[in-house]
């Protein structure tokens, strides 16, 4: 019986104090979320299972954490291994065709990393799904889009960025914590200046990276960003450099900072309502030098995890809302209305599309 009233007085309590410091969406932006978004920023993975080529490190395939990811994925082991990699997409684009909000969504490669004489660095690797499996597989699917990964240290570099644009790529993947790219690099000029020359934007990571284990986070550093940016490249700064610090500042606060420089720099917001990064949303959905500049992303799968459970901002949602939400079955759909409903401004969902030329 005891334990009972101390039960009961402790949730009281918590909900008196949530009504008291409760204070609503995070922007003032608050609307319904449209229809016909594109999600810029989704991953697929393999395991080599169908003749995909990807691969995996055996650190990565021995670690617990194999399984986690392809049941985030929506699929398992000996699924995979039946069905071929393939699968993975297949269960994207049948979650985009059951959504309300979200009609298409890019499919990211990941390039291996390569040694400065181009040559592949498997030993340092932990994944690699290659362009040609991922740039062949989606044109099975309307709904999934191109967005090839080439390492500048590659010998074929040029050549892979040609063949990306001809294969239907809108964009070009790096990650260089884990693919050791330093874009502050001038040998890779004549790479920047190829991108240009296709018209591919590049996504690149910025800030901390801590999904693997073998990373090199001074990569992160937004400021490396500014030779592509000085000769033209398109720059979208994932996560808005939502992690980490270099030189003893916030990343985000040195992305933030070269905005004004460069009007060829944008960000997008995936993961941005992960539990590890939401204390940066205030000043994603609030700071004024990110109007106009910011895209619609989610870094899937990570949209499967109960990271980005609206159940953690009882102090911007009402209970119903938290409640609705949780009850949202689409990933996409669930995504694209909790952003909406802490204040993602609507031009944000509409960007990507009109960003990348996406019909």
């Amino acid at each position: 019986m005891l334990f009972v009233i101390i039960f009961a007085g402790t949730l009281l309590s918590l909900f008196v104090l949530r009504l008291i410091f409760f204070c609503g969406p995070i922007a003032e932006h608050v609307s319904e979320p449209p229809e016909g978004i594109l999600d810029m920023h989704c991953h697929t993975a393999g395991i080599g299972a169908g003749g995909s080529e990807a691969w995996i490190s055996d650190e990565l395939r021995k670690s617990w954490k194999f399984g986690l990811y392809l049941n985030v994925f929506g699929s398992n082991e000996n699924e995979v291994n039946e069905e071929g990699d393939q699968i993975l997409m297949e269960v994207i684009a049948s979650s985009v065709r059951d959504s309300v909000h979200v009609d298409g969504a890019v499919i990211l490669a990941m390039d291996a990393p390569y040694t400065d004489d181009g040559e592949i660095d498997k030993g340092s690797g932990e994944v690699c799904v290659p362009n040609r499996f991922v740039g062949e597989k989606v044109k099975l699917y309307p709904e999934l889009h191109f967005g090839s990964s080439v390492h500048p240290n590659r010998s074929d570099a040029l050549e892979e960025l040609i063949w990306s644009k001809e294969n239907g790529a809108v964009l070009v993947k790096w990650l260089p914590n884990i693919q050791n790219i330093d874009p502050s690099n001038e040998r890779y000029i004549p790479y920047y200046q190829k991108l240009i020359d296709l018209d591919l934007p590049l996504l690149t990571h910025v800030g901390d990276e801590d999904s693997f284990s073998k990373t090199n986070n001074a990569l992160g550093d937004p400021q490396l960003l500014k030779l592509p940016l000085e000769q033209g490249v398109r720059v979208i700064a994932a996560h808005v450099a939502s992690s980490g610090k270099s030189d003893g500042q916030h990343n985000i606060q040195r992305l933030l900072e070269m905005m004004e420089d460069f009007p060829n720099l944008v960000a997008d917001l995936s993961t941005i309502t992960q539990t590890n990064r939401r204390k940066y949303l205030r000043t994603v959905l609030n700071d004024e030098r990110l109007v106009g500049r910011l895209m619609y992303g989610t870094d899937y799968p990570l949209t499967n995890t109960p990271l980005v459970t609206p159940w953690q901002y009882p102090l911007n949602l009402t209970l119903r809302q938290m409640w609705e939400l949780g009850r949202t079955q689409n990933s996409w759909d669930r995504d694209v209305k909790l952003k909406a409903a802490l204040g993602v401004r609507d031009e944000v969902f509409k960007m990507s599309k009109e960003y990348l030329g996406v019909t």
